[in-house]
């Protein structure tokens, strides 16, 4: 068993003969010194926290923030260079983390969702639109928290969630596999009026009072330091989900302020709503970065201080798998600020490239090698097998996971990826992006190569159709640093390469069952096939069944939807995707669910033109009219 040092002392049964007696007496003394305990697992997934972000993984330019904490983590386990989130946002990278699903897969690809298809400003000024994709993991998703907790493990949550349509949407943490949640920003709530204001002091009445470090109180630690105090004596699995770092950029420490100010050379700020000095040159994101690694250097500390009760003469420490890394790369602009700077690394957050999917991943614990640097390609997926693996817990029977084990990685040799196995038992080569959102972009890393698919790509435009990278050039595990800038298109001189890596794209996606982004047929701009873009005349309702009437206009119509919801109305309205099937009579037919209040139809033509029946909204429209989808739809009366 991976996680145990077993440890027996037998001493042998001593027979002591005494000739005279009648029987014989037999002393067997056993002595049996305590096995390790089933271990415990912390998975810290921070918000936005970049590659470049973290001392430790300085490259070029050193990195301003400080963040020794985490520098000590790196020491004590193994440091991946070469780690990616699942997503480039948080929703989607969450829920592949916590469900072992990739998110084409899912069809969870975005922040909310849940929704039907809609233009984010006026309907003729945007020419692409983005696919449904789901709201949530489904309420019966067998969770790595719902594992766990069927196995005896004390489950809890603390801080962000994000897995449904809004923080506190259904499903919750307890709905999902958690015993126990909590959700308190702590010290990154808003100041007010503004963030050069409301700065914590050392009053006793303060909710953020500075402790001696002066540090703010920030409940969110606080709430993972009660969780692991309150079940230390039970094998416990704490997912703690830190809003550090994400937006608003701002410090309730005015002393962080001051010296970041001075450390990177700018005056303090006088302008509360911007802040444009390029590269990592925000104060307020600095002191955000150096809270993280205090709050979690809190945790570290407990662990390393605190006898561990099913283990006597051992610390919490010495039994307890540490996983920390980020749900996406690091937001560069945000709200007015620029935040970060991801380079080398080209673009951040909502990108699929490097800068949007690389994320700083340290893992310490019983067994695993410390130290260590590794070139190693990983994936947030994989911690859902890996930790199975490390308890040495079955995977759940008839549940797909898209994620490798690395459990053997780990503990034998991190720098070797032939440990580090696909599904067919081979190394582990490539690994798949599919964010049909914002970038609208799907990539494929096949060794040291990336490839890059643009669905938005425009003829004579800056936005090619395919790009082609190469980041290293790796020689018996060492990875040599060729273009991770993504600087050096080589799609025009590799026709063959690109031919190959898209067919294998395409492969990977098709299997997935990936839902792609489509043409807005009231695009301003000319574009060709608009005019035989297919219309839906009506709509009518028989029983549970519903019919649409659609006329081809020369483009054949190759995919239909029903797009529903079950509670049209409500705060929280979500819709669901169903297929419908097309009629060689020029009809649509599709079954309502059970439940059903709306419904609308989508209908998708051959050259991928997406028409919707009703007309869809803008966002626009919605927030103005402060209306639901429900609005729009048909209704199931």
């Amino acid at each position: 068993m991976k996680y145990k040092d077993f440890i027996t002392y037998v001493v042998a049964g001593i027979l002591c003969f005494n000739c005279t007696a009648q029987n014989s007496k037999v002393v067997n003394q056993k002595i049996q010194a305590t096995d390790r305990p089933e271990p415990n697992v912390i998975l810290l997934l921070t918000d936005d926290l970049g590659w470049q972000d973290v001392k430790v993984y300085d490259i070029d330019e050193p990195s301003p923030y400080e963040t020794p904490n985490l520098d000590t983590l790196a020491k004590k386990g193994v440091q991946f260079w070469q780690a990616y989130s699942p997503a480039p946002t948080c929703a989607p990278s969450r829920c592949a983390i916590m469900s072992g699903t990739h998110p084409a897969r899912a069809q969870k690809t975005h922040v909310v969702g849940g929704a039907p298809p809609t233009v984010y400003g006026n309907k003729n000024s945007q020419r692409i639109i983005d696919p449904w994709y789901s709201g949530r993991m489904p309420e019966n998703e067998m969770t790595l928290a719902r594992v766990l907790q069927q196995k005896g493990y004390t489950t809890g949550h603390t801080g962000k969630w994000h897995m449904a349509i809004n923080h506190f949407a259904f499903p919750q943490p307890t709905d999902q596999g958690f015993d126990v949640s909590t959700a308190d920003r702590g010290a990154t709530s808003p100041q007010k009026p503004h963030r050069l204001t409301d700065f914590a002091t050392t009053k006793a009445d303060d909710p953020f009072r500075l402790d001696e470090n002066g540090f703010p109180f920030h409940q969110n630690s606080q709430d993972a330091l009660t969780f692991l105090k309150e079940n230390k004596q039970d094998p416990f699995f704490l997912y703690y989900a830190t809003f550090l770092v994400h937006a608003p950029i701002h410090t309730r420490s005015k002393a962080l302020l001051e010296k970041y100010c001075e450390k990177l050379g700018v005056p303090f700020p006088t302008d509360p709503n911007h802040w444009d000095v390029k590269g990592q040159n925000n104060p307020y994101y600095a002191a955000m970065v150096e809270m993280l690694d205090y709050y979690v250097g809190q945790v570290f500390n407990y662990l390393e201080t605190t006898d561990d009760p099913r283990w006597p003469g051992h610390k919490l420490s010495e039994n307890t798998y540490i996983i920390f890394t980020s749900d996406n790369g690091g937001m560069e602009n945000a709200h007015g600020d620029v935040v970060t700077d991801n380079y080398p690394l080209d673009k951040g957050k909502i990108n699929a490239k490097e800068g949007g999917t690389r994320v700083p991943l340290l893992i310490s614990g019983p067994g695993i090698k410390k130290g260590v640097e590794s070139d190693v390609v990983v994936n947030g997926l994989d911690f859902y097998p890996t930790i199975l693996s490390l308890l040495d817990i079955e995977k759940p029977k008839d549940k797909h996971l898209d994620g490798a084990d690395l459990a053997t990685l780990l503990l034998e040799d991190p720098t070797n990826s032939k440990l580090v196995l696909d599904k067919n038992g081979n190394e582990r080569t490539t690994m798949m992006w599919h964010f049909p959102h914002a970038s609208y972009q799907s990539t494929l890393r096949v060794g040291d190569y990336k490839f890059i698919r643009n669905y938005d790509y425009k003829n004579n435009s800056k936005t090619p159709k395919f790009e082609l990278y190469k980041l290293y050039a790796t020689n018996n595990g060492v990875a040599e640093r060729v273009d991770i800038e993504e600087a050096n298109n080589l799609a025009t001189s590799n026709p063959e390469k690109i031919k190959e890596m898209n067919a294998q794209l395409t492969s990977i996606l098709t299997e997935m069952k990936a839902s792609y982004p489509s043409y807005n047929p009231y695009y301003k701009s000319e574009m060709e096939h608009k005019e035989t873009v297919p219309t839906v005349i009506f709509a009518s309702k028989d029983n549970n069944q519903v019919t649409f009437k659609f006329k081809e206009n020369g483009a054949k119509v190759v995919t239909a939807n029903l797009i529903y919801t079950t509670n049209g109305g409500h705060r929280y309205e979500e819709w669901f995707k169903a297929d419908a099937k097309i009629n060689a009579d020029g009809t649509i037919t599709a079954n309502l669910p059970n439940g059903t209040t709306h419904y609308i139809i989508n209908v998708i033509d051959t050259h991928n033109f997406l028409v919707s029946y009703p007309e869809m909204p803008t966002v626009k429209s919605l927030k103005k009219d402060k209306k639901n989808y429900s609005n729009y739809a048909l209704k199931n009366n």
